[in-house]
Formats: C-alpha cells, sequence, structure tokens
C-alpha cells in the first residue's frame, strides 16, 4: 500500500506514520520512488495502536507488543492498565463529584466548605506527577 492509502484507511497524518516508523512501531516495506510502501496488515497494527493509545498505554509500552507475527498482548499487563483505569475513574469521580458540590454549595467562600476542604486536603497529599509518556503524534 502507498503511504496516501494508508492514511486513508487510517485516518492518520502521513507525518505521524513517518513518526511511528522512527519510532520502530511500524516498518514500510520499500519505496516506490519517495513514496513509502507498507503491507496492508500496517493498517491492523495502526489500529491496534490507537486502540492501546485510548487505553492508556504509551508507544513504548505498545512497541514491544508489536511483532513481525502481530501483535502480542501479555495478559498481566491488561488487567494492570485495568486496575490503573479503575484508579483514574475513581479519582476522576471523586474530583467531579467535588466540583458539582463546590458549584452548588451554600457557603460564603469555598474555604468554608467542609467538602472543599477536604478536596485541598486530598489535593495537597498527593503530588500531580509530570506526564514523560510518548504520546501520539
Amino acid at each position: 500500500m502507498d503511504i496516501a492509502e494508508v492514511v486513508k484507511a487510517s485516518g492518520l497524518s502521513a507525518s505521524t506514520l513517518r513518526y511511528y516508523e522512527q519510532q520502530g512501531l511500524i516498518k514500510s516495506s520499500s519505496r516506490k520512488g519517495l513514496r513509502r510502501q507498507f503491507n496492508s496488515k500496517v493498517v491492523e497494527q495502526l489500529a491496534f495502536i490507537s486502540l492501546a493509545s485510548q487505553a492508556g498505554f504509551s508507544l513504548l509500552e505498545i512497541k514491544p507488543m508489536l511483532t513481525s507475527t502481530g501483535a502480542q498482548v501479555d495478559r498481566a499487563k491488561l488487567n494492570a492498565k485495568a486496575d490503573e483505569l479503575d484508579k483514574t475513574i475513581k479519582a476522576l469521580t471523586t474530583m467531579r463529584d467535588g466540583l458539582r458540590h463546590s458549584a452548588k454549595c451554600k457557603a460564603a467562600n469555598h474555604f468554608e466548605c467542609p467538602t472543599f476542604r477536604r478536596l485541598l486536603n486530598i489535593a495537597s497529599k498527593k503530588p500531580s506527577k509530570p506526564n514523560n509518556k510518548l504520546k501520539q503524534a
């Protein structure tokens, strides 16, 4: 497949495909003039990369899952990612509920609200982590 066909089939930009190739996630099979040519299975690989990225896997975590015979996913890694997502969902649910409470709270000042103070206390004990994962281009 020509790179333009892969772009059309995958919905990804040519620059993303080149980045993925540079990172070793996909491989072009040859060149026709200046255009990269890809095996037809690359569209499935790109769909897997997209799915894994949406599930929260970084490109560095995805790379070892892609082999010459297809995607090889460790079930323990899937369970660990699901557990991580559960924690994120719980934290986001708590934050959402706190924001909704704060929006309708009758306290004159949010700092007088016990629920808001509890959220402040939780936030002060959890320093935010910088996101150092490779992200999809």
